[in-house]
């Protein structure tokens, strides 16, 4: 494994959900430090070209149009999941409110649609997770708007008749938790990391759950694996990624709100052995420690990108309009945390022409007589996206 590339100048988004169809990944929503998300305003969309790492942005439209009726809301802490040429966005929540309408969008058209769901419809939440087994996709936990409590609740979704059902569960389930992930391998669902509090509804002192439960969804039974004598798993975490690595739980990064840590590690547990253990990739830079940030596979890339950091540098400017959109109870500190527009290129098995790409650019040697379309991949590795600005400090716009 090789970290290949890291690019500024990309959608700056926190707690945003990504799904990659083909070799696109689409980007849904999510937040940026002193953005309005009080207003009902259309979701942001932006699509990268894996080919070339560039982003787009996917027209709004006009105000007044009927298209907005069937449109999700610009939100976070939501999910969505691909099956064929259509993705699912459920659940999320602006600062008014949380939703549990569910909106299919066509990635051929770029189109949105509600289709007509019927049975057990779960109810508004952020923070859940969501996967797709077969023709099913299948919801976990998150923080329930109604009721006000995080859950632990299994929700299945008929992708083809679009029946919601509850699932009655065997075994012992993960504790109810929020912003964890569930990673679908086989006919398993992977439940890992998340916050919980132990009581369930929000009162207790947060927790952070280090194990490992899956879901065996042929017999809707609950388990929870002992790991390889000796081995040593990643500490409890929320907000992390998580993905399916050819048959293993790969996980990254995430925050213990208990120690207040940001993390960059990279695990990958075998659920043959049950034991995990850490990688450290080649190359550099790797990403710096963050949370809330999206990782999504095509091929045999990793795409890292967006997310949160702490941040020590000079303070960062923000209108007063945008200081007023920030929570009145910021348990995150949000004026000492730095947004990301970042990407990074995880290549799980680089070319022997990607590393002689990345020898002549770390080495600035000369490239006097190279094919012009290797000039080509190797501007797009280093060339900045245009999608946003640097961030400005006070003392740049003082000094200016």
């Amino acid at each position: 494994m090789w970290w290949t590339t890291h690019i500024e100048g990309g959608p700056r988004r926190v707690n945003h959900a990504a799904v990659a169809v083909g070799d696109k990944i689409f980007s849904f929503g999510g937040y940026c430090t002193g953005d309005n998300y009080r207003d009902w305003r259309p979701i942001d969309i932006f699509v990268l070209n894996t080919l070339n790492f560039r982003w787009s942005e996917v027209p709004k439209p006009a105000p007044g149009e009927q298209l907005l009726q069937r449109i999700p809301f610009q939100r976070y802490g939501h999910t969505v999941i691909a099956f064929g040429d259509y993705i699912y966005l459920f659940g999320g929540r602006n600062d008014e409110s949380a939703c549990n309408v569910l909106y299919q969008f066509d990635t051929n058209t770029y189109q949105w649609s509600a289709p007509t769901v019927h049975g057990d419809i779960p109810a508004e939440r952020d923070g859940h997770s969501a996967c797709v087994i077969g023709n099913y996709m299948y919801v976990f936990g998150g923080y329930e708007e109604m009721i006000e409590r995080y859950g632990q609740d299994v929700y299945r979704l008929d992708l083809k008749t679009f029946a919601w059902k509850l699932l009655m569960c065997q075994g012992d389930p993960p504790v109810q938790r929020d912003f964890h992930s569930a990673t679908a391998i086989g006919g398993n669902m992977f439940i890992f990391g998340g916050r919980s509090d132990l009581t369930g509804i929000g009162m207790g002192p947060d927790f952070y759950s280090n194990k490992v439960c899956y879901l065996d969804t042929q017999t809707l039974t609950w388990h929870n694996p002992a790991l390889e004598q000796g081995c040593h798993p990643p500490c409890g975490r929320r907000s992390h990624s998580a993905l399916n690595l050819d048959g293993r739980l790969l996980i990254f990064g995430g925050y213990n709100g208990r120690t207040k840590e940001h993390m960059n590690d990279l695990w990958i547990l075998d659920q043959d052995s049950w034991r995990w253990d850490q990688i450290i990739p080649f190359g550099a830079p790797a990403p710096n420690p963050r949370r809330r940030q999206a990782l999504c596979r095509v091929g045999s890339k990793i795409y890292l990108f967006g997310g949160t950091s702490p941040y020590n540098g000079p303070p960062l400017f923000f209108t007063p309009e945008q200081l007023s959109m920030l929570p009145q109870q910021d348990e995150d500190n949000s004026t000492k945390l730095m947004d990301h527009n970042d990407l990074y290129v995880l290549d799980l098995s680089p070319s022997l022409k990607t590393l002689a790409m990345l020898e002549v650019k770390n080495k600035n040697l000369s490239t006097k007589g190279l094919p012009a379309s290797i000039l080509r991949e190797m501007f797009y590795m280093s060339a900045s996206n245009k999608i946003s600005k640097p961030l400005k400090t006070v003392e740049s716009l003082s000094s200016g």
